[in-house]
């Protein structure tokens, strides 16, 4: 049954349970623990390391280098790990007299475990990746497919999104591999859905956190950590508390880094960087970062000084935030993220970060070539996997189905599980990947002799 109670306790909420291997739990203390297992597994996985090669805003390295998902998610992780621990050591003091309370030291493990995972269901070519595929659906070639498929389904391919995706990757049994998928504990999987509810409550903003294959596996995790139902079908639910870190965690690091970026391409001068920063400040705390500035002449070592210091300034107000309503986040009355409730200075200057990224470089010269080229390979990929797999029996079906890796269903009883083999693959594929197929298809290059 799901939690009836007007609010979510720690205890529950911090379950060491695996997914798919619910029957050989048993619990314990150990040195090394199942959330630190976690992690460990994520850092040697392929989705993660292929993370190394998918863009994060602008196209991937050539003389420069900017950040990919890899880095965004391990600097997500480092953000988030310094955020979970400064809670976890007040939450400790509140709850010490409860037996339960050795929990609350898991809080940091559990969030760096969840900030890596968060980027991983994410397709090639970044934020376009998944309006390209979304967009394949809603307006493009795949619009046939409707009058085929249930509602729901459809409505998950037109909002197609990657935490729903990344949800996916970690739970589904692909071919080959064992039941639960990764098999991660069930606070880790609850900490990285941003959005608890299906593609019907999208919305105009097409954000949600499982797609309908995953739907009861989520209703599974729910139950056990006691997370609240808040509608009559399940289908949508207040968030667990610790998403709230992971998400502010990805704030800072996408809002600050993209600016940093912005600068190491010369899209944003040293002077506007600056002049961005510093707004963070009181014109006490401006005084000295300028006398520290004036010892050091190279103009990415004065940017990368004021990062560091809204990076720790932000930490230290979103943790404050989460302890001050620790309360209303377990009754899932919470208004707003962690950096909206900022103090009036942070909050301001965050802001001023974010409308320059929105007017000075996501439509930026480069971060649009990039979405134009990934639209147009997803969109062909997508018109040549889709009827590979469904027509099978045609000859050049039978030759592309033998380049997808056999984790992929495209043999599913279903049409829908044939469409969702194909996302598998090409969110799974790597930007390089991506474009080196796209040219073999059609003939402009080939294997090397």
């Amino acid at each position: 049954m799901i939690n009836q109670n007007n609010i979510m306790n720690w205890d529950k909420l911090i379950s060491d349970k695996r997914f798919g291997l619910e029957e050989y739990h048993n619990p314990k203390r150990q040195n090394r623990s199942d959330f630190q297992r976690d992690f460990d597994r994520m850092i040697f996985s392929s989705p993660f390391r292929r993370l190394q090669n998918k863009t994060q805003v602008f196209p991937l390295p050539g003389s420069i280098f900017v950040h990919n998902r890899l880095t965004h998610s391990l600097e997500v992780l480092s953000v988030g790990r310094s955020m979970a621990n400064e809670i976890s050591d007040r939450l400790m003091m509140k709850y010490s007299n409860y037996d339960w309370a050795y929990k609350l030291n898991q809080i940091g493990d559990i969030v760096a475990t969840a900030c890596l995972c968060h980027d991983l269901g994410n397709p090639p070519f970044g934020h376009s990746g998944e309006k390209a595929i979304s967009t394949y659906f809603s307006e493009g070639n795949g619009q046939y497919l409707q009058q085929h498929l249930t509602p729901d389904q459809w409505t998950d391919l037109v909002n197609f999104e990657g935490n729903a995706n990344s949800f996916r990757l970690l739970t589904h049994q692909f071919n080959g591999r064992r039941p639960g998928g990764f098999a991660m504990t069930y606070s880790v999987l609850a900490s990285i859905v941003k959005y608890p509810f299906n593609s019907s409550h999208a919305g105009t903003k097409g954000k949600f956190g499982f797609f309908t294959s995953e739907f009861e596996n989520y209703i599974k995790i729910a139950n056990e950590l006691g997370i609240i139902s808040l509608s009559e079908d399940k289908s949508i639910f207040y968030r667990h508390p610790l998403v709230y870190v992971v998400e502010a965690a990805d704030d800072i690091c996408y809002q600050i880094m993209d600016i940093e970026d912005a600068h190491k391409l010369k899209i944003l001068s040293t002077h506007e960087v600056i002049e961005l920063f510093v707004s963070y400040f009181d014109d006490e705390q401006k005084e000295h970062i300028y006398e520290t500035m004036k010892r050091v002449e190279d103009p990415n070592e004065k940017i990368a000084y004021l990062r560091s210091k809204i990076i720790g300034a932000l930490v230290n107000a979103c943790a404050d935030v989460f302890v001050e309503n620790e309360t209303k986040i377990l009754e899932g009355k919470m208004q707003g993220s962690l950096i909206d409730n900022i103090p009036l200075r942070l909050n301001t200057g965050y802001k001023k970060c974010s409308d320059t990224a929105w007017n000075k470089i996501y439509h930026s010269q480069d971060v649009v070539e990039i979405e134009l080229a990934g639209n147009q390979i997803i969109t062909y990929l997508l018109d040549r996997l889709l009827d590979a797999v469904i027509n099978p029996k045609k000859n050049s079906s039978q030759l592309l189905l033998y380049k997808v890796p056999l984790q992929y269903e495209t043999n599913a009883p279903t049409l829908f599980g044939k469409i969702q083999s194909v996302m598998d693959h090409i969110s799974a594929m790597t930007d390089v990947y991506a474009l080196d197929l796209f040219r073999k298809l059609n003939g402009l290059s080939l294997p090397a002799i």
